[in-house]
């Protein structure tokens, strides 16, 4: 009996644990979808200069300057501005060019607000010293950006390189906080796995998309029956069981793919206060289809028609990026496989776990019932974020 005891504890505890880690996640940043903030560094070319910009979020700046000093729970341009000596030391400290060794000098600071999808950014444009467009100063320039890392482990900054005869795109991070420019760095080699780790990244990141997967995967470990769901039997063939999963990540993966391929070839582009939320309720309506037993619709259709609507948020993210126009099948290819990988990297996690569960209570009343209903919840809130709560 002590036995059975500890090999069951042995194989709970794990799950206990993933679960844990999903709820701590969602529940971080009051509930937020994707835990994650980007900035958005840009360099171009105005009259024959290199142009420097950098887009910050309000709502970041905050964490590091405590802009809110009325302390009304929103940050004014006013409140901004009362900073502006603070945030030009902060910003050129954290954001810089140098080219062959030496540090490039940042002139002609100009600041302004500028709004994106996901609130009011700091905008801030500099003339690049050091970089001559006109000529081959490119090779060996080096960009270097360290804010906001200590407040946010996962905050990342989405670089677009957009200068004559070269365009290229990183994406950097506390791990890789530095880009050089070379001629190497644009090939089609390093682009397609630049967003293919994009892909993965933006999908682990994506609450959201992961909790909707799941969903669509718990039941995929027990037998149909007119029964309540707590009462379906385990399945008792793993092929079964993959077989199943292996449907609803392919209809996702079909259905994903059309969109976004529509969306960044610019065939159809639904506005983003659109789909974000209906991505928060494709979460809900995956979730409470769970609790329906035999009236549940069949999970892969699902995974099919809300696919749709996720690939379009995949694509807002694309856009963001800032894709290649010479290099776009290439990115847009990238990017859609990081996106499978990270999928079938969650997969691969959850499918042992759920199979050695599978016909104990504990699945079926705390992952089945109890998970569903927790992640129905915050799709829930999640729509009330994106819709109502919006302007609030």
């Amino acid at each position: 009996m002590t036995s059975h005891i500890r090999n069951t504890c042995a194989i709970l505890w794990p799950c206990v644990l993933l679960f844990i880690a999903i709820a701590s996640a969602s529940a971080s940043g009051s509930a937020q979808a994707h835990s994650s903030s980007n900035s958005y560094i840009t360099v171009s070319s105005f009259n024959e200069a290199a142009v420097l910009r950098a887009d910050i979020n309000l709502r970041d700046i905050d964490l590091v300057f405590d802009l809110d000093q009325n302390k009304d729970g929103k940050v004014s341009w006013g409140e901004t501005l009362a900073k502006t000596a603070e945030l030009k030391v902060w910003l050129e400290q954290g954001i810089q060019l140098s080219t062959k060794g030496q540090k490039c000098a940042l002139a002609q600071m100009n600041i302004k607000a500028s709004d994106h999808a996901d609130g009011t950014y700091l905008s801030v444009e500099w003339t690049v010293a050091c970089l001559d467009v006109a000529e081959d100063g490119l090779s060996g320039l080096t960009l270097r950006y360290d804010l906001m890392f200590d407040q946010d482990n996962l905050h990342r900054a989405l670089v677009k390189i957009d200068l004559p005869d070269f365009q290229s795109s990183a994406i950097l991070s506390p791990d890789r906080p530095e880009f050089t420019l070379t001629k190497a760095s644009g090939s089609s080699l390093k682009v397609l796995e630049r967003y293919l780790l994009e892909g993965v990244w933006h999908i682990w990141i994506g609450i959201d998309h992961v909790l909707f997967l799941l969903s669509l995967l718990i039941l995929a470990f027990l037998e149909p029956s007119r029964k309540s769901v707590i009462q379906w039997p385990a399945v008792q063939n793993v092929k079964t069981a993959v077989l199943d999963i292996l449907a609803v990540v392919t209809a996702f993966t079909l259905a994903h793919s059309i969109t976004l391929g529509l969306t960044i070839f610019k065939w159809l582009e639904p506005s983003a206060d659109l789909i974000e939320p209906a991505i928060a309720l494709s979460v809900v309506a995956a979730a409470l289809n769970n609790l329906l037993g035999w009236a549940a619709l069949r999970r892969w259709q699902l995974a099919f028609a809300f696919g749709l609507v996720h690939g379009f948020g995949f694509a807002n993210v694309l856009v963001d990026l800032g894709l290649p126009s010479d290099q776009l099948a290439i990115a847009l290819g990238g990017f859609n496989l990081g996106v499978e990988l990270g999928q079938i990297a969650i997969v691969l996690v959850f499918l042992p776990l759920a199979w050695r569960l599978r016909d104990t209570l504990f699945y079926r009343w705390v992952v089945v019932v109890g998970g569903s209903l927790t992640i129905a919840v915050l799709g829930i809130i999640w729509t009330l974020q994106r819709t109502v709560l919006q302007g609030l």
